[in-house]
């Protein structure tokens, strides 16, 4: 009896035929990052977008869609939506952190257990930075700022970091997609820094990727955005609302979620996105006048404005520059009065007339009234955190 046990012992260490047909199918399958038996070429990006991944089960976040991409970025405004769309389909997704362990804690939830997988990283160490990638087959970077601090720059956050982040994937030889988060206005001529700064990434990692997806999202509104809850906590809070230069500087807002699931259509195409920049404005071109005045009628106050020409609003943010590198302590976050996004203000930014847009994705964007500044209801009581329970804050019956 015991011979038996011992033959069938060595029997099952063996590896089946089928097993090794599958891996003569897909060579990569027991390769990771680092190996040097295996070559490299000038990209490594597959040319059939993921479509031809293994997939398993129903579609659901239970399934398994035989995507595991490393979603730089994902503990910010835009990356919980698309950690969740991306965990939804049953995609296995690699959070990068540089803070602390509550800042991942809420994407967790999005899926099966081992599905969101947060991983401690350095962005300014490069093995940090490959160690993150090693077993991804996708890469999507949303790292970006629109403020600078005494750590980093515009230039590193918005260029050097996407930049290293295409040589890494180009040199990893298994990533099969690799999307880029740029700006809308994003241009070498814009006055703003921080949009320098992503036209020249989007530049960089054409040159590095030629087959890289670039997305160049308008100003994003959502629950946690940062436009229209800063207007309508500022307004509840002083009874006003500054309108820089005189409220007539044209935007496309778009919802964020709508940012997200051009993403991942992208990402599920067969390919035909692959070298391609895309421009995701709302359906709706609004100037910032006309647009402060939807977030007053979503509160139900009377609109009281103060229009801060161009100059005095420089001259207001410009004490945060001078000091932000000469005192020993961290600045405050600029909120209205931020420098380079009263640069930006200085001229309209809206889609191209040529550009590729939401519709060629096949997708139709939500229009700014109704389901996507639902949110700014909560402030008809005094702020979004209004009421002892999330349900008596988002209930209608609670609504005045």
């Amino acid at each position: 009896m015991q011979a038996i046990s011992r033959r069938l012992g060595h029997q099952s260490v063996r590896p089946s035929p089928a097993i090794e047909s599958l891996k003569s199918i897909f060579p990569h399958s027991d390769h990771y990052y680092g190996a040097e038996h295996h070559p490299r070429y000038g990209s490594t990006l597959a040319t059939k977008g993921v479509g031809h991944l293994v997939r398993k089960g129903t579609g659901g976040r239970s399934s398994v869609s035989g995507i595991v991409a490393t979603v730089f970025g994902a503990t910010g405004f835009l990356g919980r939506y698309l950690v969740q769309q991306l965990a939804k389909m049953g995609s296995q997704v690699l959070v990068p952190f540089r803070g602390s362990e509550d800042s991942h804690r809420h994407l967790k939830l999005m899926g099966d257990l081992g599905q969101i997988v947060p991983m401690k990283y350095n962005p300014r160490d490069e093995n940090s930075i490959k160690a993150v990638m090693a077993k991804a087959n996708v890469v999507i970077n949303l790292i970006g700022r629109e403020y600078e601090t005494r750590n980093y720059s515009f230039e590193e956050v918005n260029l050097q970091m996407a930049e290293q982040l295409a040589m890494i994937a180009n040199e990893h030889g298994g990533i099969m997609r690799f999307i880029q988060v740029s700006c809308l206005g994003a241009s070498p001529t814009s006055p703003s820094r921080m949009l320098k700064a992503k036209a020249a990434a989007e530049e960089a990692i054409l040159r590095e990727l030629p087959e890289a997806t670039i997305m160049k999202p308008a100003v994003m509104i959502g629950t946690e955005d940062r436009i229209l809850n800063t207007w309508a906590h500022f307004a509840k809070k002083y009874s006003f609302l500054p309108l820089i230069g005189d409220g007539s500087t044209k935007i496309q807002p778009v919802y964020v979620a709508d940012v997200a699931s051009a993403i991942v259509t992208a990402l599920k195409d067969d390919g035909t996105s692959m070298g391609k920049v895309y421009e995701l404005g709302g359906p709706e071109v609004y100037t910032m006048q006309e647009l402060a005045e939807v977030m007053y009628e979503m509160i139900r106050e009377w609109p009281h404005y103060v229009k801060v020409p161009f100059p005095i609003a420089k001259a207001i943010s410009m004490p945060r520059e001078i000091l932000l590198n000469k005192v020993p302590f961290p600045l405050p976050t600029p909120t209205l009065f931020n420098l380079d996004t009263i640069n930006a203000l200085t001229t309209d930014t809206v889609v191209s007339k040529d550009a590729l847009t939401f519709e060629d994705l096949g997708l139709v964007p939500h229009k700014v009234k109704g389901y996507p500044i639902e949110f700014l209801i909560s402030y008809r009581k005094g702020g979004p955190n209004y009421g002892s329970t999330v349900s008596e804050r988002i209930s209608p019956e609670s609504y005045p």
